[in-house]
This record gives C-alpha cells, sequence and structure tokens, in this order.
C-alpha cells in the first residue's frame, strides 16, 4: 500500500506539474490571440447617413521591449483590412523610453479611414513627444479638444479628454457645442473618468488602461485592477443612463508579458440608427 501511495503521489505531482507548464505556456501565447469585437450601437440619435458606419478603437498598445514593431506593422494592416469609416486610439502608445515614439507613429500613420483617425492621450506616453508625433503622422489629436464629423450635410460629435492621472480633462470642450438629439463619442483612457462623464450629453464612451485585468481568474475577475472602481470598469460594456462605456482589454501588455483570459482587443464598433 505505501509503495501504491508513493506511486500515486508520484503521478498527482507530475500531472499538477504538467497543468501548470500549459497554463504558464498559455499566458504567454495569449498576448499574440488578438481578438475582433464587434459592439453594435443602437440609437435614434445616429444620423441615417452614419447607419452602417464601422469605427474601428484601439488602446493600450504599449510598443516596446515586448511589443515589436512588426506586431504594430500587422496591427495596422489588420485594421486597414477591416475598412473603417473611422478610427479612434485611446492612448497608452508605447512602453519603455521615448526611443519607441517616433517608430510607433511611424507605423499608425498609415491607419487608414475615410473619416479620419483621432487619438488621445494615455498615462504612458510622455506628453511632448508624443503630441509631436501625433501631429507629423497625420493624425488628429482630440485630448480635450472636440470635432464634428461630418457625412453628406450630417454629423456626430467626436472628442475627448486629458488622462485621468496625468491631465486635466475639459468635457465641456465636447459637449458645450453639442444638444441632447446630437450623437456624441467621448474618448477617455482610463474609465474611471465614466463616473464625471455628462449622461445627458454623451452617448459613448470609449476607454482602456485596465487591459481587462490582463491576468485573470478565467475571466471571472481579476486579482489587480488599475482602477479605483475595483473590477466594476475592468473590461467589456457597462450602461449607466443613456450613457454605454465601452472598456477595451488593449493590444499590449504592461509590467510582464503575459495575458490570462483577457484576450487583446481589437473594438468594432458599427452604428445603426434607430427609427
Amino acid at each position: 500500500m505505501l509503495i501504491l501511495g508513493v506511486i500515486m503521489f508520484k503521478k498527482m505531482l507530475i500531472a499538477i506539474f504538467m497543468v501548470v507548464t500549459i497554463l504558464l505556456a498559455y499566458m504567454l501565447i495569449e498576448p499574440y490571440l488578438l481578438e475582433t469585437k464587434k459592439v453594435v450601437i443602437e440609437s435614434n440619435q445616429i444620423p441615417a447617413e452614419f447607419n452602417g458606419k464601422k469605427i474601428v478603437f484601439l488602446s493600450d498598445i504599449h510598443y516596446g521591449p515586448f511589443f515589436d514593431i512588426t506586431r504594430v506593422n500587422n496591427l495596422v494592416d489588420q485594421v486597414n483590412n477591416l475598412h473603417p469609416d473611422l478610427i479612434l486610439l485611446g492612448g497608452d502608445y508605447v512602453d519603455g523610453g521615448s526611443e519607441y515614439i517616433n517608430p510607433v507613429f511611424k507605423s499608425l500613420s498609415r491607419l487608414k479611414a475615410p473619416l479620419g483617425v483621432y487619438a488621445v492621450l494615455g498615462n504612458s506616453d510622455p506628453q511632448y513627444l508624443t503630441l509631436k508625433a501625433i501631429k507629423t503622422s497625420g493624425i488628429t489629436y482630440i485630448g480635450n479638444k472636440g470635432v464634428w464629423i461630418e457625412e453628406n450635410g450630417s454629423k456626430i460629435r467626436v472628442g475627448g479628454v486629458g488622462d485621468f492621472n496625468n491631465g486635466n480633462q475639459i468635457q465641456r470642450a465636447t459637449t458645450a457645442a453639442v444638444d441632447p438629439k446630437d450623437f456624441v463619442i467621448l474618448l477617455t483612457h482610463n474609465p474611471d473618468y465614466f463616473p464625471e462623464v455628462d449622461k445627458t450629453m454623451v452617448d459613448v464612451v470609449l476607454s482602456g488602461h485596465t487591459h481587462g485585468g490582463q491576468i485573470t481568474f478565467f475571466g471571472l475577475g481579476a486579482p489587480f485592477v488599475p482602477s479605483i472602481y475595483g473590477q466594476k470598469y475592468r473590461t467589456g460594456i457597462i450602461k449607466e443612463g443613456n450613457t454605454t462605456l465601452i472598456v477595451s482589454n488593449g493590444i499590449g501588455t504592461s509590467v510582464l508579458p503575459v495575458r490570462f483570459f483577457a484576450r487583446p482587443q481589437i473594438i468594432v464598433l458599427e452604428l445603426k440608427k434607430n427609427i
């Protein structure tokens, strides 16, 4: 019986070792398993000319030591192949030194959308150098700014605010020019700003920052979320009042190049006008 018990114990240890090894290997693989997540936004405030328009939202690329430029180029190609009408960028473009800024924006300058490419900053972005790179790349910066996106005489409002931790948030730069019948999209890198959003004026808020928790308990929660609200704004779609918050898992990783049940995401919004 003792010998049998020892054999069973050894088999159990081998099984545990194999499971742990597989899980660790998967954590290294998942950062490459980029998914395209489609979200349909329905509203009677969407102009008929924008019905069916496709908006791609990218956040948290974190180009740096663990995310090489080939992956950035492949990401750009993948987005362009989706043929978006509008592209929105949610910040945290680099993860590391300032030497990564110009290369990542050289690649992002190839993004193509007939209605334009617009961006805000994240907490990891060196402000001066990043703003300079955004300008030279042909991308429009909308931190604490709002712009009208026009199509055949109709328009929607798109704006952004500064990073919740490292910047100022001037929401009225977007909302002061609108009335409740207008369709409004607001970018804020950090979803912790969502409680401050004017729910009577803003229809959709796009955020990243959390990486979906990056390492989760099989997607059910995460031991650490960089949010003062814990799990509340970790990932996914959250509705409060008339406003929908969409929190992306982002593209890259932070601290360690691993993910677990928090796959990187390209968010694709399809606008649908309700009659």
